[in-house]
């Protein structure tokens, strides 16, 4: 089992101290120290105000974000949660992708989703009801681009001829990709072109709001791993190939008095039996000092003890 942690900007306004470069290097540093295996940053470029005071977070730019962290660490994987997808043209996405793989020596995960911000598409200028069609189409971009020379395409949203677009990124064949989603097609996606799938804990509000399936129970998750492995199989696949990412509510939020590391040690043991490979791990954000607290705590009540 693996553990990551989104860089703590959970909520408006954020604390200042975290979005400062020696902030984001300090997080980085003391994840990687306590044994994390990844980091990362979520993505959103045009949230609007009411999304914000509704519970919605601020957020840095995914991609310079990691490779500032990237800088400053050596082993720790740069892990979005997550790129939204169709908000980019796959062909940047590759670059900038291609660009931390080579940068940090290999350590870069695409971890991306499909998105449910209506009024962030359209502050982009992307068509919020084709975003599963952009999806599809950047995943199959995406991975031509990082692997293939002089080449061409032709889709519904991006046409290209004779692209070679090098430096090519340091992983073989291609950096991981992580596919986000709770519903049977994020699934279908992994079998098709992915490494690794990332739902995500949704009660039926949350799941209509993310416009996605709702997912409250290990029973449904164990669900939808079965599911996931049958499309492994029937493309000739190794579901064991293929990463799982889950949150652990057992034992309560790591950096809360209440928190019993115990008891989350045996929900981790609960979720490996059903096939998660990593754990995401909230980490407060009220300040530096209690996220860097509560990683090196982490790291020495769960992460040291497996």
């Amino acid at each position: 089992m693996q553990y990551a942690i989104t860089h703590p900007m959970h909520s408006h306004p954020y604390n200042p101290d975290l979005v400062t470069g020696a902030g984001i290097a300090k997080v980085a540093a003391a994840a990687e120290k306590a044994g994390f295996g990844g980091f990362g940053f979520t993505d959103h470029p045009a949230p609007t105000q009411r999304w914000l005071e509704s519970g919605g977070h601020d957020a840095l730019d995914p991609f310079v974000a990691m490779g500032f962290a990237a800088a400053h660490t050596t082993t720790l994987r740069l892990i979005p949660n997550i790129v939204v997808l169709p908000y980019r043209n796959p062909f940047v996405v590759a670059k900038a992708g291609a660009t931390l793989d080579l940068i940090s020596d290999g350590r870069f995960t695409l971890a991306v989703g499909v998105g449910y911000l209506k009024r962030e598409f359209t502050a982009l200028g992307v068509e919020f009801d084709e975003r599963a069609d952009l999806f599809e189409e950047a995943l199959h971009v995406i991975r031509e681009a990082w692997t293939a020379d002089d080449l061409s395409y032709e889709g519904k949203h991006f046409s290209a001829k004779g692209i070679t677009a090098h430096p090519k990124p340091l992983s073989a064949p291609h950096p991981p990709i992580w596919v986000g989603g709770n519903t049977s097609a994020a699934r279908a996606r992994v079998a098709r072109y992915a490494q690794g799938w990332c739902p995500f804990r949704a009660p039926a509000l949350l799941a209509q709001t993310a416009r996605t399936a709702a997912l409250e129970s290990t029973d449904q998750l164990r669900s939808g791993i079965g599911d996931l492995r049958r499309r492994l199989e029937d493309v000739g696949r190794d579901p064991l190939d293929v990463d799982i990412t889950f949150t652990n509510d057992a034992g309560g939020a790591p950096g809360s008095d209440g928190f019993n590391a115990d008891e989350f040690l045996s929900g981790v043991t609960e979720l490996e039996k059903a096939g998660v490979t990593w754990i995401q791990v909230a980490v407060p954000g009220d300040s530096l000092a209690h996220a860097v607290e509560t990683i090196d705590e982490f790291g020495e009540t769960v992460i040291g003890r497996r």
